[in-house]
């Protein structure tokens, strides 16, 4: 519990030293921070866990912005250590978080959990009165970022992969590693536990229209009657604070519950992404399931 507490401790301080790189390049224009993920809602580790900041900027949007919060982020990864590397920063206006005007970074799930779970760091509360994002926005954004970021289906996907070539390789395509479990654990437990418990987040968001907080989604999910991965999703829970120190039995695991999970992601999102007239994305998902299955 004490390691935990420092782990969460070393996370304030890159927030602490973010923000105040942002109060210089931004000024007044910065109304408030905030803490999100886990090191707002619990569960930081600092083995596993990103540093998640939130930022809201005073209206009008401008088109320095952008620059200016790169600029600064890529200043705090850069200067230590590997937890500072992790940091990930969401911004908008109060425009753009009620849908009144387009731009910033707040995603539908990180603006619920902004929402929800946001912890006050700097500046005046600003989320009175701004609107949750609707159930299905929550699902196709969630839908779209889990083909973009696992599925191999992102926006570059034709300039990355040429298979009847079988040339290149596409970074953001997890299927490789779900079908070889030896090459996802020697990625590490932070990739590792990635890989295994965003399913079980998208399905507990998509049920409940809650974030998935790794501790709620785990709990969710092995309460199902049907959990075809429960000793993985429990063990998962486990890995994000140590290392699995079996890795012959974890591989075993992996090679038995990992593809019915994502099988079962997979079929409850396509079911689900019909019933919202998204047919596409659908047929992303059951392209993606078949790929997982060759």
């Amino acid at each position: 519990m004490r390691g935990q507490q420092a782990g969460s401790d070393d996370g304030d301080a890159v927030l602490a030293d973010a923000l105040a790189a942002y109060r210089i390049a931004l000024g007044p224009r910065l109304l408030a921070g905030y803490a999100l993920g886990s090191l707002a809602h619990g569960g930081f580790s600092p083995l596993v866990s990103d540093v998640d900041l939130g930022l809201i900027l005073r209206d009008p949007l401008r088109r320095t912005d952008r620059w200016a919060i790169r600029r600064v982020a890529g200043t705090v990864r850069q200067n230590g250590s590997a937890l500072r590397q992790r940091l990930s920063v969401f911004w908008g206006t109060p425009a753009t978080l009620r849908g009144q005007a387009a731009g910033g970074r707040f995603p539908p799930l990180d603006r619920l959990d902004l929402l929800q779970n946001g912890r006050l760091l700097t500046g005046r509360d600003e989320r009175d009165g701004l609107p949750d994002p609707a159930p299905g926005e929550l699902l196709v954004e969630g839908a779209r970022f889990a083909l973009a970021s696992l599925g191999g289906a992102g926006p570059l996907r034709h300039r990355l992969i040429d298979r009847a070539a079988g040339r290149g390789r596409n970074h953001n395509d997890a299927t490789p590693e779900i079908r070889d479990p030896v090459r996802l654990v020697a990625q590490g437990p932070r990739r590792l536990t990635k890989v295994v418990l965003f399913p079980v987040r998208f399905l507990f968001t998509a049920a409940t229209g809650r974030v998935g907080t790794n501790a709620d989604a785990s709990e969710h999910y092995l309460a199902s009657d049907r959990a075809p991965a429960a000793g993985l999703v429990a063990a998962a829970m486990t890995w994000r604070t140590q290392p699995p120190a079996d890795q012959a039995a974890a591989i075993a695991l992996l090679h038995s519950e990992l593809i019915p999970l994502y099988v079962q992601y997979v079929d409850d999102h396509v079911a689900r992404l019909h019933a919202e007239g998204q047919h596409a994305l659908a047929g992303g998902f059951r392209r993606w399931r078949a790929r997982l299955l060759a």
